[in-house]
């Protein structure tokens, strides 16, 4: 880690005021360059990072007395570990019988970001394995034979996990126009199946992102999402971002994917019900079976479900979780008015970083959490895809995305990822060690970008990544 990037992380908590009180009033950068109120992502419901640990897990600061106590018990059930059934613990068994972690926070520790497989044999913490046949262009991928959707390394007792997982690293050297070296990792995993073969699988890695401002993504319209599009690149920049469309369970229909690294859930509901029955095999009304492989005889397995219920998560328990998945605020940014930082946002802009991660929606009607309705918002994402190029395509599609297009991951919080996770793995797959790193793994309508931030002398480039680490 350079010594301007240590820096950087280090100013994160002086505090706003100790950051500007050394910054001349007049300085040009400031007069020219900062927008009054812009360090609120999230307008009048950003929320100061007090702690480094917590800083992703604070609430918004509307919240009724009743919505702060559901927001609680939300809390509550994203932190606590799941157990198999038949349990004691009734209000939280039913856990597998395979699955890839036992409690959300193992996946978004602090609500923060989970990491990659970094050795052969080690405990996932927020990763996993997208499996697929194929893909429908109306009903999404399609399961592979005995495994599904997903490849899950863990079990219950005396069940056989999916099988174990293997990753080796690449490492490919480089040379910046000026002379800078820089070294990329690239990652390969192997899986080793318990359940027959995984010829020809279709196969894509994914790290769990943060779970801030996830309410705020939730009550963006389709319009305000749509008006960022052109499939066709009909302005002639090179950037075509397409919606991606994808099935809504409770809607019956197709509709426009929000979530995930393809965009492919529609809402923050169907998300957080996906997670839990694919991360740890529990259902709920809107995925009610329970993961199974072929070949192994589920029927007589206990689960969770209580006296009257279906489901071993029963609506008013998960509408809980969803109160606290949809009010988790975003923190003010830091160091806003720093010289370097407003340098810089200049250059963000300037090589159109900005076409893509895009600061500028006002949210719409949100019936869920009517204070999230109206509020302008600075996520730095247009949540449509892109292709990012042949180096970071997984090759797997996902209903309309290609398998070389990504959603546009939004970058609020992403300067306090190593303050709270002690890390710096970015990208969907966490090859990225850093955000420079991420920045070179960039292709496809990226590459113009790219190109342009390698031209640029060290200083300007660390510039460029003072300014996201302020987000």
């Amino acid at each position: 880690m350079n010594t301007f990037y240590k820096l950087s992380i280090a100013l994160l908590f002086v505090g706003c005021t100790a950051d500007t009180d050394n910054i001349d009033s007049e300085n040009e950068y400031i007069t020219k360059y900062y927008v009054e109120g812009e360090e609120n992502l999230v307008s009048e419901l950003s929320v100061e990072a007090f702690t480094a640990d917590k800083a992703f897990g604070r609430a918004i600061p509307n919240l009724s007395e009743l919505e702060l106590s559901l927001f609680g018990v939300g809390n509550a059930m994203f932190d606590q570990n799941w157990v198999s059934a038949p349990a004691t613990t009734t209000s939280r068994d039913g856990l597998g019988p395979l699955f890839n972690a036992r409690a959300c926070s193992a996946c978004h520790l602090a609500d923060g970001r989970g990491k990659p497989l970094l050795e052969t044999g080690a405990a996932s913490s927020g990763f996993l394995i997208r499996l697929s046949a194929g893909n429908s262009l109306t009903e999404g991928p399609i399961p592979f034979p005995n495994y599904g959707g997903q490849f899950q390394d863990d079990a219950n007792f005396n069940v056989k996990p999916e099988g174990d997982i293997n990753v080796s690293f690449e490492f490919i050297n480089g040379t910046y126009p000026d002379g800078t070296a820089y070294q990329l990792r690239k990652p390969t995993y192997t899986l080793l199946p318990n359940y027959g073969s995984l010829s020809g699988v279709e196969q894509s890695s994914r790290v769990g992102p943060q779970v801030i401002g996830l309410g705020f993504i939730d009550a963006l319209s389709e319009e305000s999402l749509l008006a960022n599009a052109d499939e066709n690149d009909a302005d002639g920049d090179g950037i075509s971002g397409k919606a991606n469309y994808v099935w809504n369970v409770k809607a019956n229909q197709l509709t426009i994917g929000k979530f995930g690294w393809k965009a492919n859930q529609p809402s923050l509901e169907q998300q957080v019900a996906g997670a839990f029955n694919g991360d740890m095999g529990l259902t709920s009304s809107i995925f009610p079976e329970e993961t199974c492989p072929q070949g192994m005889d589920c029927t007589d397995m206990p689960n969770g479900n209580n006296e009257g219920e279906t489901v071993e998560i029963p609506d008013m328990q998960f509408s809980r979780m969803m109160t606290y998945q949809a009010a988790i605020s975003v923190p003010i940014r830091r160091n806003f008015k720093n010289e370097e930082v407003l340098k810089g946002k200049q250059l963000f802009t300037e090589l159109s970083c900005v076409k893509c991660h895009i600061d500028n929606f006002t949210t719409g009607n949100y019936p869920f959490l009517p204070q999230l309705e109206g509020i302008h918002i600075k996520p730095y994402s247009d949540f449509l895809l892109h292709d990012m190029g042949e180096a970071l395509a997984d090759n797997r599609a996902d209903y309309l995305a290609t398998g070389k297009e990504w959603r546009t991951q939004p970058l609020w919080g992403l300067g306090l990822i190593e303050l709270v996770n002690d890390h710096t793995y970015l990208l969907h797959d966490g090859r990225a060690r850093n955000i420079e790193e991420a920045i070179l793994w960039h292709g496809g309508e990226a590459e113009t970008s790219k190109q342009d931030f390698m031209n640029l002398d060290n200083s300007s480039r660390q510039q460029l990544i003072a300014f996201l680490n302020s987000l």
